[in-house]
């Protein structure tokens, strides 16, 4: 039987808490459903990597299978938890990618990194410019983590400020201004270096 559009955020929820409940058979009917939203969200972080980067989408999208598969921790909540769970997992295997690149010394073009169009840093060298960012996304969650989850589910995950509002159990008013916030504090940062 093949569920309708508006029946699969609701499918994809049961088929988590299932996965959360022991079930690993719900796992594999959860891999279809989410496949398209992952490789979407996959291609938004590929297009923030510099040209001729190594890494493909599809190896991005596995990379974060394995890590979502691998958790001891699978108390989904949702499908928008479940989105901002595989966002910070992509999130950092890039950065792990980045990092290992760093090392290499390569050098490189001047390019941009933007957040929305508010936060633009510009270095020679785009993996110093992604570590940048991880390094004051870092600093933003100690100095508030609620803040350092909306960036990462907004500017890395996609999701809207609804979704955000339900993972995080706030009003959607506050992920606006902590997403304003956000932005701006981040922009400040990234202007240091």
């Amino acid at each position: 039987m093949k569920l309708l559009m508006k029946e699969i955020p609701h499918q994809i929820t049961k088929l988590l808490i299932d996965w959360s409940n022991g079930k690993p058979e719900a796992f594999d009917e959860l891999v279809p459903l989410v496949y398209d939203e992952l490789r979407m969200m996959a291609r938004r972080f590929m297009r923030q990597q510099p040209l001729g980067h190594t890494f493909q989408t599809t190896e991005l999208i596995h990379e974060a299978y394995l890590k979502l598969a691998g958790r001891d921790d699978k108390n989904w909540q949702n499908r928008a938890h479940f989105f901002g769970v595989a966002s910070k997992a992509m999130r950092h295997i890039l950065i792990d990618y980045a990092r290992s690149k760093n090392r290499e010394k390569r050098g490189g073009n001047a390019e941009r990194l933007t957040l929305e169009d508010h936060i633009v840093a510009t270095t020679t060298n785009r993996a110093e410019e992604i570590i940048a960012l991880d390094n004051a996304l870092k600093q933003l969650a100690l100095l508030d983590e609620r803040k350092n989850q909306v960036v990462e589910m907004k500017f890395f995950g996609g999701l809207t400020t609804e979704e955000i509002a339900e993972v995080l159990k706030i009003s959607p008013e506050t992920v606006k201004r902590d997403w304003s916030f956000s932005k701006t504090w981040l922009s400040r940062e990234l202007a240091k270096i």
